[in-house]
């Protein structure tokens, strides 16, 4: 609730950006001033445009000269709402009554099917039939002076609902086989990008308010080491991937080539400075280029699909409170705000309502709303795809997930860029990966293959196919 330290990013070139930068600290945490200077004072660091910010401060009219500024919530502080967002399927089963609910908590347990559409084969559906009797209670199934109702025919309603309203998206683990080792192996470091300069140990404050001046000294607390590549080791084996034991050669002679560079342009002392003041900084540089000289070794890997389909899950958005829900056809024409809007008119997306990053987003559902069966924005956890950055295996989402009559395909729209970003590349190996396992089990069960689409921003129009995108940016699996 309180901010005691400012460090500006950009240049404070404008009186509302100073304003709001500064003003964002000055709420004192107790009502008043304490007397106590660290509770009492909020810190701007200094930058290249500090003189401006110091003149703005010193005018008689400036928001630091000010004895308070009120807000009225309603007038000065934007509203918003919380808009939960489910499926067009679960919208209308939710509407169909007590047993098409119940058969649809039921069918949940069913997703360990090879697909959805087996969910129609007769004995699927006695066996739904029975489980949804004995999910319901007495008083569900019958009412007095109402006609029992037909739960078979309910079961078999909902079952061809769900197979119409979702796309069919596995469940898919990679199991290693035996036992799996894995390493790094020795390269030469790029140190191009480190040009380190130490950090000064005396900090001048100027205190706007008052114009007076005051000096903090750090002192020299921090453990020497023997050695300047142990301060990079020590920052190394933090990392759960790295193993001192098994790579204890390989983070000296790492370390010691980062070391070499920092001596090639500054003192002994200087370079030590550096390592002390940005020994994470340092270490996370090393660890990510050791990634891509990561080995992995197993007797080999089993594909598991542990289910077969998954439900289409809620999403919530945060929207201005007021702000109505805008026609995805129409042209934006502030592009800056597309992510705060809530978009629908949708035709064939599984969801009322949809979010948008960009204009771009936009247009690729204006094209996938026209020419496609059915399509629509995964949420977190609707399509596990896992890859590796750093020393994490982060979840990738992709934009979108649509079906046509002759395939399944992820796509990704993204600014050109950073089309040949490092991670988004990552992202796309496991995609690609993804769909190659994806597609192998559904043409075993009946189903259509997978493609994944990596799309530039600039490429995307209102007037292009979705054949022509899928044909120019498609990765075939």
């Amino acid at each position: 609730t309180n901010l005691y330290t400012i460090v500006p990013l950009r240049a404070a070139n404008a009186r509302t950006l100073i304003e709001q930068s500064i003003g964002r600290g000055l709420r004192l945490p107790y009502g008043k001033r304490t007397g106590v200077s660290a509770v009492d004072r909020l810190s701007i660091v200094a930058h290249d445009r500090f003189q401006e910010i110091i003149d703005e401060a010193n005018r008689p009219e400036s928001v630091i000269r000010l004895t308070q500024v009120i807000l009225d919530p309603a007038h000065d502080l934007p509203r918003t709402r919380t808009v939960v967002v489910q499926s067009k399927l679960a919208e209308q089963i939710a509407a169909e009554g007590a047993i098409a609910a119940a058969t649809y908590a039921v069918i949940r347990r069913y997703e360990h099917l090879p697909a959805s559409s087996d969910l129609l084969k007769p004995d699927i559906q006695a066996s739904l039939a029975k489980e949804v009797a004995e999910y319901l209670t007495p008083g569900q199934q019958a009412l007095p002076g109402i006609e029992t109702p037909d739960i078979s025919a309910v079961v078999k309603q909902v079952a061809e609902l769900v197979v119409q309203g979702t796309i069919d998206i596995p469940r898919i683990l990679v199991v290693p086989k035996g036992e799996v080792t894995t390493g790094f192996r020795a390269f030469t470091l790029d140190c191009s990008a480190i040009r380190y300069q130490p950090v000064e140990r005396d900090l001048l404050i100027q205190h706007l308010r008052t114009r007076e001046q005051e000096t903090l000294s750090f002192g020299d607390g921090v453990r020497r080491e023997q050695r300047l590549e142990d301060l990079l080791v020590r920052g190394l084996i933090d990392f759960d991937d790295v193993s001192y034991d098994e790579h204890a050669d390989l983070l000296y002679d790492l370390a010691g080539q980062l070391v070499t560079h920092l001596r090639s342009y500054l003192s002994e002392d200087d370079a030590r400075n550096v390592l002390i003041y940005h020994q994470k900084q340092l270490a996370a540089f090393i660890h990510a280029q050791m990634q891509a000289h990561q080995w992995e070794k197993a007797a080999g890997y089993d594909t598991v699909v542990s289910k077969g389909f998954t439900e289409l899950k809620r999403s919530a958005h945060t929207v201005r409170d007021g702000d109505p829900v805008h026609d995805f056809r129409h042209t934006v024409e502030d592009r800056s705000r597309i992510a705060q809007m809530l978009f629908g008119g949708f035709q064939r997306c599984l969801y009322r309502l949809q979010k948008f990053q960009s204009d771009p987003e936009r247009k690729l559902a204006v094209i996938l709303d026209r020419e496609t069966l059915k399509w629509f924005r995964p949420v977190q956890g609707q399509v596990p795809i896992l890859y590796k950055r750093g020393a994490d295996q982060p979840e990738y989402v992709p934009d979108f997930v649509a079906e046509t009559d002759s395939g399944i395909y992820m796509l990704e729209p993204k600014a050109r860029n950073e089309m040949t970003d490092a991670e988004v590349l990552a992202k796309k190996d496991a995609a690609v990966q993804w769909c190659v396992h994806a597609t192998d089990h559904a043409l075993q069960n009946g189903g259509k293959p997978w493609t994944y689409v990596l799309i530039p921003h600039d490429a995307i129009a209102e007037n292009m196919t979705f054949g022509g995108l899928v044909s120019q940016f498609g990765v075939v699996s």
